[in-house]
């Protein structure tokens, strides 16, 4: 089982002219999901300022509804994960996507803050399994010469996802005069994406490789007992460990980051607006977006996982460096490009590196669990932050200069597995 994941393969001249218009429609489909997926989750990282004026609610607690969000994330990729093995991918990506969109739109009707934390963790549930199905979808669906790139194509949507609930919510919350209710309309907004679902069930079929897996009866009956048995546990291990460093790092650092470009100077921020903080956002989720894109060309150029560690060695030293340029507009400007760059272009290794690992039978399974167990870690980092923001011998922009350690440790330990970035997924 092993050697026919992780064993090589000859040089495969696939182009993109060589891709079908049924897998092109998959990884539109994939991307759509996670563009829309990145904006009902930013849309409430858009939204803590207003939504502590509006319930007078703490940072503590700000940062406990995103952790909330993130740990029903985490609990949503392992379910879905196990269920794209068992109904397929395509039904499970239509259904996490009309989840995540139903409960956004439940948000809008929150009255008190125990309301608003359900439908939030209702959402978090469909957003982690969003992913666990669309990123296996690719993977299975598109030629292993292009696997890399494709991956990262789909990933760069969580960059654009960003950029629209920034828009968004400078249009809503500055722009148009929906006064202290604003935040509803935002949150409404964030339902429209469930219209993609319907396209998705009818457009999208099932990667070829599960279906003969499901007609020949090798779908597994408990997942777990092969991922955790002896020829799979080493790896499942490590792929939690490397996502429980990333996540960690990088919802410390991007949960925070509007708030406190919108603070006032005298508590540590940059004193901007909603309208001018998402000036500054955007163009930080720009250089995210491109770093999206370039990490598969780079990755197929000088290897997955040393640039991998570039990446996040980088983003390691830019981050602290970031974080004491909040006097200087000038400099956060030219700044943020590339700490987006640095911070978000290595999430397109981890779709196709977990899918490689596992095989057909458990690879929703595996996929969910590696990304999703980090998301347990990634979930206490805005409330970790939070707490210390609240400290006054530390403070917020000393408590994500800590984020730094954990980008060192994803890049040692991604060298501790196997890179089968040009293997078929065939069993």
């Amino acid at each position: 089982m092993t050697e026919a994941i992780v064993g090589g393969a000859a040089p495969d001249a696939t182009t993109f002219r060589d891709v079908t218009p049924a897998q092109w429609r998959t990884l539109a489909a994939a991307m759509m999901g996670w563009m829309f997926d990145s904006m009902d989750f930013m849309l409430y990282v858009m939204a803590i300022g207003r939504l502590q004026q509006y319930f007078g609610f703490t940072s503590a607690t700000a940062g406990l509804l995103a952790t909330v969000t993130l740990l029903t994330a985490a609990a949503g990729g392992l379910t879905f994960g196990v269920i794209s093995d068992k109904i397929g991918r395509v039904k499970t990506l239509s259904l996490t996507i009309i989840v995540y969109s139903v409960c956004s739109l439940g948000s809008a009707t929150a009255q008190s803050v125990t309301q608003l934390i359900v439908w939030r963790a209702i959402l978090g549930f469909g957003m982690g399994g969003e992913w666990a199905a669309g990123a296996v979808l690719v993977s299975e669906t598109w030629p292993p010469a292009l696997r890399n790139k494709a991956t990262s194509l789909m990933q760069s949507t969580w960059a654009l996802g960003a950029i629209l609930a920034a828009g968004l919510a400078a249009l809503v919350f500055d722009v148009l005069p929906l006064g202290e209710n604003a935040w509803r309309w935002l949150f409404a907004i964030g339902a429209i994406p469930g219209i993609l679902a319907w396209w998705v069930r009818r457009k999208i079929e099932e990667p070829e490789v599960w279906r003969k897996n499901r007609d020949e009866g090798r779908l597994a009956g408990n997942p777990y007992r092969v991922l955790f048995g002896p020829e799979l546990r080493k790896r499942t291990l490590l792929a939690c460990t490397l996502s429980s460093f990333l996540l960690f790092a990088y919802w410390g650092l991007f949960t925070w980051l509007p708030n406190i470009l919108a603070s006032p100077v005298d508590q540590g921020g940059a004193g901007m607006s909603i309208v001018k903080s998402a000036g500054f956002i955007i163009p930080m989720q720009i250089g995210a977006f491109v770093g999206y894109l370039s990490f598969g060309p780079l990755a197929d150029k000088f290897g997955r996982r040393r640039t991998f560690a570039a990446f996040t060695v980088t983003a390691a030293i830019i981050v602290p460096i970031y974080l004491q340029l909040m006097t200087s507009p000038v400099l956060l400007m030219l700044m943020g490009p590339v700490l987006g760059f640095v911070g978000h272009g290595y999430w397109s290794m981890l779709g196709p590196l977990l899918s490689e690992l596992f095989p057909t039978a458990v690879r929703g399974s595996g996929q969910g669990l590696g990304y999703n167990s980090g998301r347990v870690m990634g979930a206490a980092a805005p409330y970790i932050m939070g707490v210390l923001a609240g400290i006054p011998s530390i403070g917020i922009i000393a408590a994500l200069g800590l984020t730094s350690a954990f980008y060192i440790g994803a890049a040692f330990l991604v060298f501790a597995l196997p890179d089968a970035s040009k293997a078929p997924l065939t069993t």
